[in-house]
């Protein structure tokens, strides 16, 4: 197999790491380009000791120069983040190179609604509208003819994928969701706050931003496509002190007659292609561990008669399934490989 480039813009963040992770061992992808603004100069492994003597090591790490970029590279990475996300992706569509964006750029269709959530006016609508949103279950045959594809968020992720089978088949009112969700420290990013340090994070547990996380807009938008019908969730985030992993609870009212088993038979049914959804048996619920540093999203799904409530955990690895897991499926469908090529990790036990 002749190896496509690739490139990794902002190599220094987690997603960025994790890039460097999975592309290393990818049968059809080589890296050719690895790139960060504050160390350009320097060896993978000068950033990143644990590369010593590895195959990646000793990338030199660039500047993020589109032009010197694009020409050694038919797909870019872009883990850099929104606003400077959208500078460079045009850049890049301009000289004829693939663009995976992994920050929020290109996943809010309606330019107003980015506006609104996070302060600044998109500057490349027209891009916007040609951008596919890549979650691969749902949008795989519009993703694999894209020039662009927005990574989606990394609770978006566990959370699109937890309620839009029931959305879709009407078994839930769009009406009263309720959408309760805990993210590891790594999910808030490498940049240094102390907000996530270890003394500030460890033995605790708390919620923010809550009623304006920026991942909001793009929940409603995904599972307002899912049912026909302008939707508004609550969503409730909250940090754990772990360093990877995502647990979702998602709360919606029950809008018919169904039985627990036959709400775990249309679920397996609607995800019995996508093997990385896995659908819990009865009486199990996922727990994050079971996913860390994989693609798959475990759902345990709980019919509450009691209250009339469907109830469903979602588990994902917020780094690879949540980020740049995601993002190199993106690039396997868009490059005309399989979803899944190098991305067959095992779960990191314990």
């Amino acid at each position: 197999m002749i190896k496509k480039n690739v490139a990794i813009v902002g190599v220094t963040g987690y997603t960025g790491m994790e890039l460097v992770r999975i592309l290393s061992t990818h049968p059809g992808f080589e890296i050719a380009a690895v790139t960060s603004r504050s160390n350009a100069g320097m060896a993978l492994q000068e950033i990143y000791p644990h590369l010593e003597n590895t195959s990646c090591g000793l990338l030199p790490v660039t500047i993020p120069e589109p032009d010197l970029v694009a020409r050694d590279s038919e797909l870019v990475f872009l883990a850099v983040p929104h606003s400077k996300a959208m500078e460079l992706a045009s850049s890049f569509i301009e000289l004829g190179v693939k663009v995976v964006d992994l920050s929020a750029d290109f996943r809010i269709s309606d330019e107003k609604v980015y506006a609104h959530w996070y302060g600044l006016k998109h500057k490349h609508t027209g891009l916007l509208k040609k951008a596919v949103y890549g979650l691969p279950e749902i949008y795989a045959q519009e993703i694999a003819k894209a020039s662009i594809t927005a990574n989606p968020g990394c609770y978006p992720t566990s959370v699109i994928l937890a309620l839009y089978p029931a959305l879709k088949k009407g078994l839930v009112k769009p009406q009263g969701i309720i959408v309760d969700s805990k993210s590891g420290a790594s999910g808030a990013g490498r940049e240094p706050r102390t907000a996530t340090l270890f003394c500030e994070v460890t033995d605790s547990f708390k919620a923010y931003n809550l009623g304006k996380h920026r991942h909001t807009p793009e929940m409603e938008q995904e599972l307002s496509k899912a049912c026909g019908q302008d939707i508004v969730i609550n969503f409730s985030p909250h940090l754990v002190p772990m360093s990877r992993g995502i647990l979702s609870t998602c709360y919606a009212l029950i809008d018919k007659k169904v039985s627990q088993g036959e709400i775990t038979q249309m679920y397996e049914k609607f995800y019995r292609k996508n093997p990385w959804v896995r659908v819990m048996p009865q009486g199990r619920l996922p727990e994050t561990r079971w996913v860390r540093g994989t693609m798959f999203c475990d759902l345990g799904i709980v019919l509450d008669e009691r209250t009339g409530r469907l109830i469903i955990v979602s588990c994902i690895d917020n780094l690879c399934r949540g980020a740049s897991g995601q993002a190199v499926a993106n690039a396997n469908l868009m490059c005309g490989f399989e979803a899944g090529m190098g991305l067959d990790q095992q779960p990191l036990m314990p």
